[in-house]
């Protein structure tokens, strides 16, 4: 039965084989990498290799876990950033990040999210979705105004299990029909005039809300 990695040499030999996978499945794609090609690229036995995982479906598993923490890593970092923002600024913010982290490494981000999305792998990001629906949460504390929306919880649901998805599908494509400010602007545009349609309902005659960039 594969074992957990207590010791630091451990750590770092399944640091590699994840490493290993990322790079395998740039080279040869999610359905041809074979655990031999992991172990070859990270330098070990596929014995070794066997310690820690059962199969290459638990190294992917493995490596679907670090991607989806390094997104909420920065994510959490970009919290602080987007409550200084309007809506479109929070908007290019976020997405800009994204598509910086999946090109990074020689875009191993890119080329896994890239074989799941094309393979119509089922991708559990619920850590994703949380981080994102806290972040909104956290703007509009930040946005009093904002707290005068009657169905908060509706816009959070349906921009973030919406918007997720089709940021990803665009990122990960490698010819969008639109371009990615393309992207920012749409979604930016639909946020906001959803947000000022539930603002007008509760809205005074004397307030004035800033919802854009004039």
């Amino acid at each position: 039965m594969p074992r957990a990695p207590r010791q630091q040499r451990a750590i770092a030999t399944v640091d590699a084989i994840l490493e290993a996978g990322f790079i395998s499945l740039a080279r040869q794609g999610l359905a041809a990498t074979t655990t031999r090609h992991i172990a070859d690229i990270a330098g070990i036995g596929v014995g070794s290799l066997y310690e820690y995982f059962e199969n290459k479906e638990a190294v992917y598993a493995a490596m679907h876990e670090r991607f989806v923490a390094d997104v909420v890593a920065i994510l959490q970092q970009l919290s602080a950033v987007i409550v200084k923002q309007d809506i479109q600024g929070a908007v290019t913010t976020i997405i800009g990040r994204l598509q910086a982290l999946l090109r990074e490494n020689d875009s191993r981000y890119l080329h896994y999210a890239q074989s799941a999305m094309s393979l119509e792998v089922r991708v559990g990001l619920d850590p994703v979705i949380r981080i994102l629906q806290e972040m909104i949460v956290h703007y509009v504390m930040h946005h009093p105004e904002l707290m005068r929306m009657r169905r908060m919880a509706t816009m959070s649901y349906i921009f973030v299990n919406g918007s997720i998805f089709v940021i990803l599908r665009h990122l990960t494509e490698p010819s969008s029909l639109i371009s990615t400010e393309e992207l920012i602007e749409g979604l930016s545009e639909m946020l906001s005039h959803y947000v000022a349609m539930e603002l007008q309902l509760t809205a005074t005659p004397a307030a004035e809300i800033k919802l854009s960039r004039p």
